[in-house]
């Protein structure tokens, strides 16, 4: 008698969506459904009795599974509480799953606080939250940029942009400028080829730096679309109008920058940095910078895959961010996104982006040479959170010498 069942899709072809579901917290359920959209069904199935088989193969397990108690996560939370100080019960299981792939029930979490952190359980206390009106028509109907520069002390600026119907974090970078129109722009378009396609219309506060974008988007819309000849298709919004942007940085401020500026203020106090010293500054750069974009790139993932808590005063889809902006069908929603050509993304890119500018470079190009050979003598340390500092004071030490 021949097989009834049809022969289940390659894991090749479905192993990435379920990491990607899979880190969205999405249900068994839920993810059979989507990975449905991504194999051919009329030859291949997927079961979940099939697909729980496919999971606990690829050593992903349910919080029941792992069954963790206050003193299994001890260790874990011995390494997240002074980079997340102000991180409440619900940030800590989040942060749990993603940095430490442990699924943890947030009744644990809550008890390790009340049984090793009592004061800050009677420090929490709500903040009386002012409310803003923000208008979406659906996904991709526009991307909101936005400049901070709480880190200038540091020498480092930040720079986001986010689509606000789904609350995706559609980059967020630190670099050691965000003023300059080129290298704000290149944010943009890098992020529009890889996704290959744009919103209708950004919109940025006023100042030249976002010039370059509303310049380059006017000119994509008006490439795919010649009605709009004549036409801007960015929005400039005044005095704190810009809003997701700005509630991005405040969700920033509160959970991700506690911990880092703390690090940061370790070096500053203790004399190994200071920014008006010209060596230390571009080696802090050479250090610094590209493992604070890791950190940052971790925190947007972690952002996007967390499904936000549910407020009765929204209209827009509750879900993770990524799944919304992903699949917006499945909520019901409008999709606006706009296929790109390459070729207009190249000539806008030659026509506004000077890629040789000094702007793009970390550090002088013989300065970044020269700490390569340094840093490959030291046998290529990894830099994390405990050793950042030492492997800046160890070449800090190689580079006087030489």
């Amino acid at each position: 008698m021949p097989n009834q069942w049809k022969p289940t899709s390659p894991l090749d072809v479905i192993q990435p969506h379920i990491l990607r579901l899979w880190k969205a917290c999405q249900t068994d359920k839920q993810i059979v459904t989507e990975l449905q959209k991504h194999f051919d069904t009329s030859h291949y199935g997927l079961g979940l009795t099939k697909f729980l088989k496919i999971r606990e193969g690829m050593g992903l397990r349910r919080t029941r599974q792992q069954n963790h108690n206050v003193e299994t996560i001890c260790d874990a939370m011995t390494n997240l509480c002074p980079m997340y100080p102000n991180a409440g019960a619900r940030e800590i299981v989040s942060l749990l799953f993603h940095e430490w792939n442990m699924s943890v029930p947030r009744s644990v979490v809550i008890s390790y606080f009340h049984t090793y952190k009592p004061e800050l359980v009677r420090q929490r206390k709500a903040n009386r939250l002012q409310r803003k009106q923000f208008w979406a028509t659906g996904v991709n109907d526009l991307f909101a940029v936005d400049q901070h520069d709480k880190w200038l002390r540091y020498g480092l600026s930040l720079h986001t942009g986010i689509e606000p119907f789904s609350g995706h974090i559609m980059w967020m970078r630190v670099w050691h400028s965000n003023w300059n129109p080129q290298l704000i722009l290149s944010y943009y378009l890098d992020t529009v080829e890889m996704l290959g396609h744009m919103p209708m219309v950004t919109q940025s506060d006023p100042g030249s730096e976002n010039y370059g974008i509303a310049n380059a988007h006017t000119m994509l819309r008006q490439w795919h679309d010649p009605a709009l000849q004549g036409s801007l298709q960015h929005r400039w919004m005044r005095t704190k109008k810009n809003v997701m942007p700005e509630i991005t940085w405040s969700q920033m401020r509160r959970c991700f920058t506690p911990g880092f500026e703390t690090l940061l203020d370790r070096g500053v106090t203790s004399g190994w940095y200071d920014t008006n010293n010209t060596l230390q500054l571009m080696l802090f750069r050479w250090v610094f910078i590209p493992w604070l974009q890791r950190e940052l790139d971790t925190y947007q993932d972690r952002v996007n895959n967390t499904r936000k808590r549910r407020d009765r005063n929204k209209i827009l889809p509750h879900g993770a961010p990524d799944i919304i902006y992903q699949s917006p069908e499945n909520f019901g929603v409008l999709d606006f996104k706009i296929k790109v050509e390459r070729e207009a993304l190249d000539h806008v890119r030659d026509l506004y982006i000077d890629p040789s500018h000094v702007v793009f470079d970390l550090v002088p190009k013989l300065f970044s040479k020269f700490m390569e050979h340094c840093y490959t003598d030291l046998g290529h340390p990894l830099v994390t959170r405990q050793s950042v500092w030492d492997i800046y004071l160890r070449l800090l030490a190689v580079v006087q010498v030489l």
